[in-house]
């Protein structure tokens, strides 16, 4: 798998469109697009199926509902793994 696909999404979040990321990480498989994919569900307050997400990409559901922290926090952190430039 290539990241280049999940470092668009990554850039789409950033620019606010989620559901043009949707359509990116719902198209990709492995750990790192599912993790994304539990982002894109966390911004969308849709949380039983951020949690789903998060349990295919084997990491833990950040605490808290969600919020603008937790998302920044969690973005960045996807950001190293994708070796993406940070927010």
């Amino acid at each position: 798998m290539t990241r280049q696909p999940l470092r668009k999404a990554y850039a789409l979040l950033l620019a606010r469109d989620w559901q043009a990321a949707h359509v990116i990480v719902q198209a990709e498989d492995g750990p790192l697009a599912c993790w994304a994919h539990g982002i894109v569900h966390l911004i969308e307050d849709d949380l039983s199926n951020a949690r789903y997400w998060y349990g295919r990409a084997a990491r833990p559901f950040p605490a808290g509902r969600g919020g603008e922290a937790v998302i920044a926090a969690e973005l960045e952190a996807l950001a190293q793994k994708l070796g993406a430039p940070a927010a």
